[in-house]
């Protein structure tokens, strides 16, 4: 029986780690598909959101079928719940990197000068959700703490892109149209970094039994 039920957890490490790999690819893209401009990479994105919201299923199920036709112990079950937590912020990282191609898709949007900022965000996001999925495969406290930490510099790049923004509209006052859309774009990527957060935080439950949550309850 127990033989059973570490194949299965390691089908949901497996099972995580490719959600997670295709968050980070979108991510990514997104960057990328905002510098150049490509619609069709750009649809791509969405593609492969759709993707995601397919392993998530797949994993809902597994997760399922692990607390219910198995008699797992309370190490495991933190496990299992933290891994059904943990999907709903990947899937919402999906759905935003989705938005963000949309925004692309829809206007003619450049980032002229605010390159830098962005790109840094996104290099930062896709570390944090990288770290936190090995986090949880590896059950490693220390790596889930660090990504937590980590999220302050992704909200200082976006106060950074803010203040670029501001000096923007005030030296060159045609690009306003344009900093709405930049601006939500590099929201976007301060709240995949929130998730990524979130993820580290159900690791650390699955480890220690306590969620930072309940400390404000």
């Amino acid at each position: 029986m127990r033989n059973r039920f570490d194949a299965q957890l390691e089908l949901l490490h497996q099972k995580l780690i490719e959600m997670g790999n295709l968050c980070e690819q979108v991510i990514s893209m997104t960057y990328k598909v905002l510098m150049d401009e490509n619609h069709e990479a750009a649809k791509e994105i969405v593609e492969k959101d759709g993707h995601i919201d397919l392993i998530e299923r797949d994993i809902e199920s597994l997760c399922l079928k692990l607390l219910l036709q198995q008699q797992p112990v309370a190490s495991d079950l933190r496990k299992v719940s933290a891994a059904l937590k943990m999907i709903t912020d990947m899937e919402r990282i999906g759905d935003q990197a989705a938005d963000i191609a949309e925004i692309i898709m829809t206007t003619n949007i450049k980032a002229p000068g605010l390159d830098v900022p962005i790109g840094r965000m996104a290099e930062a996001t896709v570390r944090m959700v990288t770290d936190s999925v090995n986090a949880y495969v590896w059950q490693d406290l220390d790596t889930a703490q660090k990504v937590i930490e980590y999220d302050d510099v992704v909200d200082n790049l976006f106060d950074e892109v803010k203040e670029m923004l501001i000096r923007e509209i005030d030296t060159n006052p045609m690009i306003h149209e344009h900093v709405m859309d930049i601006l939500l774009i590099a929201k976007y990527y301060e709240r995949i970094g929130d998730h990524a957060t979130n993820i580290s935080e159900w690791v650390e439950f699955s480890i220690t039994g306590k969620h930072r949550g309940d400390e404000h309850l």
